[in-house]
């Protein structure tokens, strides 16, 4: 960490060590007319003597020490705290040879010694090179009587004065030089106290003497040419004055930052040699030396306020943070820095003022983001000056808000809340995981999430009881911000944890419920915190967004439907393209398939009552919804491509009028439904194999009939289980869930029986109704075949319909029939021709026909015979009718439905396929197949219809 910035020149610390007490030792001498000033110290018990500190070497220096054991009243150390070495053993013991048995003397005599002595010891300065220092000194002071030490160049002087016969070798003289005009180049053409002027030629001078010295040392006789240039060069540089005269002041080591390192140098000299972390006695008396060197460094109050604290602060952590009382002082002479900057506007403070405090406010904030790991119980007084260095810190160096401290104080604070909370979260999250790892063969009872949850509780009260206090100060909710972090900490867990599931589990409910527990005990504590703020804890509780672990519970119960629904739903449609639908292989007259989706649905409702969920009544009708919905996918395509009434009625031929027969058939075969490839005809019957057969469709209509009945005992065992999972009152909600199942079998029954009943007219009986019935004599083609097969089948139906279904079938069978019988009478081709002699034989035929259903009471009831014939009798009437009368009838029905003049010519009525007595078409079509020469010629004369090929 480096503050000051960078002087840009090779220079080490001991260079910078040297320079600086030179300058000390300079300044001093200055001040006090030349003599030695001598501390003497205070303390009663203590034996005068005038004895001196004896030469040490450099490598024993430290035994200078001595005044550690001194008693003194040292104002710097009660002002800001400071804590001077306690003597725990003895030095002899800690610095052993030459220099304990020194120390020993000492201590015995307790001599006085000078503070200047002191100092160096501090510094770490050889005696040697104090020797040679102050000799140096001398030799300026008797050529330069009088003069004080701001208007001299230090090191030129010095440079001049010192000889090589005062260095022990010649290589000790080179490197004093190097040094000497290293630092003039870092005074004045680095870092110089004003900017050099481009025009003047002494910088570019000084640099070349400075490259050449660089290669060969510069001669410094009285009468060398090169030192004389030297001296010009750097006197005109370092006199320099904003006016652009000459000052008597000589400025080379006041420009920023070698004076600031300079000083710095000096100030640590008040940091004990043997214990960093403490401060000497006399660092009241060392501090009075050193604040003569202000007016060589061009250093004033503040920039000693400045320094001073950062020396302070970067001794506390050059010493490993162990001694609190330096960050105690450091926070004390912040409040002197902040004084300072609020009443300076210098630039070159400001710049170093930001970066000194931009260390300490970053120094600070790592703390301060992880206090948790940091502070505890015992050292809260510790975060209290830490968070007051901080805040201080940052207050300063937003000079933007100079009117609201306590917004900067605030959101520092509410951050650092949120970082360490974090981070404590972080590591208790791991310690739960780790202790799991660490017991994995023992089975814990709760899962993870669960002991995280309550850990995070226990880390929130602790919060409140040890920090809270603390951060008050500064923040009016420090407990609300960090439980809201805490919630939200546990909310991302929470969200990993509930996505990584795919359903609801007993594991899953503890970690639920133990997340609502958490969140109650947090949003209390917030409330709690929040009572005296400004909005009550309302922006505290709006950030806790609510676990909302009731929805999270109805969510997965969601999902656990959906993917049993999807699941049936992939059943139905797999399943279905392999059900055969045979008969003969379904004992139970009706579809394995149905079996086992109505299975699936009963066992996915019992698992569902299972759940540890309190919301059944709630989640039941999503439930049967879906169920419901498969259920009608499965009946769709049960009845799907089984065909309809009118798949299978026949196109009816043109019309015609009556002449010689023709063999031509409305039944003909490109006028049916087409029929697969393969299919053979046997006695009017398709193949057994016929995945659409009559017995396959009955098969259908039973499936369709089971699954009824069966939704029916399903909804009394659902109101059964809500029962018993204690929501009696809620039975209600089990009702009418399966009605569009129920719908939609009832209207396919009704499809599929009218399908198998006009299937087994049009398609399977077509030999012996329509290319038989009637063809040629009417009454050599008569209907007993047809009766016979039409008899067959209805003990096929009898046999496979369910009893409750059958008679609507049979029903639809004889709906079928005599829709058939009036086809063959009204549109059976140019090869059926009617005499009125023949509606006899007709009446008869149907009178057969409608005794085949009612089968001498065991059939379709009378009644329901009877409601159904009319129609046909009625077109049997017309067959009974004489021709003229006919053509009489006709006219008049077409004049009332047209009101066409009798003039005009009749319009011909359109085929509606709506058969009756009074029907035009249905006259019209009696009349084409009447055997009739009237009946002919009015057919031409009118409508001009072709006679029957």
């Amino acid at each position: 960490m480096e503050p000051f910035g960078v002087l840009g020149v090779d220079l080490s610390p001991r260079d910078l060590r040297e320079t600086a007490y030179e300058i000390l030792v300079g300044a001093c001498r200055s001040s006090g007319s030349g003599r030695r000033l001598t501390y003497v110290s205070n303390s009663n018990s203590r034996d005068r003597s005038s004895q001196q500190l004896s030469p040490l070497s450099s490598s024993s220096s430290s035994v200078q020490r001595s005044l550690s054991t001194l008693e003194l009243d040292a104002s710097a150390v009660k002002e800001l705290g400071l804590k001077a070495r306690k003597k725990n053993k003895s030095d002899a013991d800690r610095l052993g040879g030459a220099a304990s048995e020194v120390q020993s003397n000492l201590v015995r005599k307790r001599a006085g010694v000078t503070v200047g002595e002191l100092v160096r010891v501090q510094m770490r300065v050889s005696e040697q090179t104090d020797s040679r220092i102050r000799r140096g000194l001398l030799r300026v002071a008797a050529g330069q009587l009088g003069r004080r030490i701001e208007s001299m160049v230090l090191p030129l002087e010095l440079l001049q004065h010192l000889k090589p016969s005062d260095f022990t070798t010649q290589v000790e003289y080179d490197a004093c030089q190097k040094r000497i005009l290293k630092i003039l180049e870092a005074g004045l053409l680095l870092h110089p106290h004003l900017p050099l002027d481009n025009s003047q030629t002494a910088p570019q001078r000084l640099r070349q003497i400075l490259h050449t010295a660089s290669q060969k040392p510069i001669e410094i006789g009285k009468q060398s040419e090169s030192m004389n240039i030297l001296r010009n060069v750097v006197t005109s540089l370092a006199c320099r004055s904003f006016d652009g005269s000459m000052s008597d002041t000589c400025h080379w080591a006041d420009g920023i930052p070698l004076n600031l390192h300079l000083y710095r140098i000096l100030l640590q000299a008040c940091f004990d040699v043997t214990d960093e972390s403490s401060v000497i006695d006399e660092v009241d008396e060392v501090l009075d030396q050193i604040k003569k060197t202000w007016v060589v460094l061009g250093i004033n109050q503040v920039f000693h306020n400045l320094c001073f604290l950062w020396v302070l602060f970067n001794q506390y952590i050059s010493t490993g943070e162990i001694e609190d009382d330096l960050v105690f002082a450091t926070e004390k002479m912040l409040v002197e820095v902040e004084k300072d900057a609020n009443s300076t506007n210098d630039p070159a403070y400001s710049k170093i003022l930001c970066s000194t405090l931009g260390l300490v406010l970053d120094w600070a904030e790592k703390m301060l983001q992880r206090y948790h790991e940091t502070f505890y119980r015992g050292n809260l007084d510790l975060m209290r000056s830490v968070l007051s260095l901080g805040i201080s810190a940052a207050q300063i160096l937003d000079s933007g808000k100079k009117n609201k401290e306590l917004d900067v104080a605030c959101s520092r604070v509410d951050t650092y809340i949120r970082s360490s909370l974090r981070s404590a979260f972080s590591q208790e999250r791991e310690k739960v995981i780790s202790s799991r790892k660490s017991s994995k063969n023992q089975r814990s009872p709760l899962p993870l999430l669960s002991i995280l949850a309550q850990n995070i509780c226990d880390l929130a009260f602790n919060e409140k009881e040890i920090y809270s206090s603390v951060l008050k100060r500064w923040h009016p909710v420090p407990t609300g911000v960090a439980v809201a972090t805490l919630h939200a900490c546990f909310a991302k867990e929470l969200k990993r944890f509930v996505s990584g599931i795919s359903e609801l589990t007993p594991e899953a409910i503890q970690v639920l419920l133990a997340a609502e527990k958490l969140e109650k005990d947090l949003v209390e504590m917030a409330v709690a915190d929040s009572l005296d703020s400004e909005d009550g804890g309302k922006a505290t509780i709006q950030e806790m967004a609510p676990y909302e672990t009731q929805a999270v519970i109805k969510n997965f119960v969601k999902s656990w439907i959906q993917t049993r629904v999807d699941r049936l739903r992939e059943w139905v449609d797999r399943n279905l393209e392999q059900e055969e639908w045979n008969p003969q292989v379904n004992k139970g007259r009706f579809a394995p398939s149905a079996v086992e989706v109505l299975r699936i649905m009963d066992e996915t409702l019992e698992a569902f009552f299972l759940l540890p969920i309190p919301m059944h009544p709630l989640l039941l009708p999503e439930l049967m919804g879906g169920l419901d919905q498969c259920l009608q996918n499965y009946i769709v395509k049960a009845k799907s491509g089984c065909g309809s009434r009118t798949t299978f009625i026949p196109m009816l031929p043109p019309l015609t009028r009556c002449a010689a027969a023709s063999k031509f058939s409305p039944f003909k075969k490109k006028d049916r439904v087409p029929t697969s490839p393969g299919r053979k005809f046997q006695n009017g019957n398709k193949h057994e194999d016929d995945f659409f057969s009559v017995p396959r469709l009955c098969l259908r209509i039973n499936t369709l009939y089971n699954i009824t009945k069966e939704l029916e005992a399903l909804e009394k065992r659902t109101k059964t289980n809500l029962r018993k999972s204690g929501f009696a009152r809620d039975e209600n909600v089990a009702s009418g869930n399966f009605v569009i199942s129920v719908s939609s079998c009832t209207e396919g029954m009704r499809q599929l029986s009218e399908a198998s009943a006009y299937k087994i007219v049009f398609q399977e009986l077509r030999q012996v109704l329509g290319d038989y019935l009637y063809t040629g004599e009417t009454s050599s083609s008569r209907i007993e075949p047809f009766l016979q097969e039409v008899e067959r089948y209805l003990e096929i139906i009898s046999v496979t319909v369910h009893e409750r279904v059958c008679t609507r079938v049979i029903t639809d069978v004889m709906k079928a029939s005599f829709e058939g019988f009036m086809l063959v009478l009204l549109a059976g081709g140019p090869h059926r021709v009617f005499a009125l002699q023949d509606a006899p034989v007709i009446e008869e035929d149907f009178k057969l026909l409608t005794d085949l259903f009612w089968s001498n009471g065991d059939g379709l009831p009378l009644d329901l015979i009877d409601k159904l014939s009319p129609t046909v009798t009625g077109v049997i009437s017309l067959f009974k009718t004489g021709t003229d009368e006919l053509v009489e009838q006709l006219k008049q029905v077409v004049l009332d439905s047209n009101g066409t003049p009798g003039k005009s010519r009749m319009p011909l009525p359109p085929t509606t396929g709506q058969w009756g007595p009074n029907e035009p078409n249905t006259i019209l079509r009696v009349l084409c197949n009447r055997n009739d020469k009237v009946a002919s010629k009015f057919l031409k004369r009118t409508f001009d219809l072709p006679k029957k090929a």
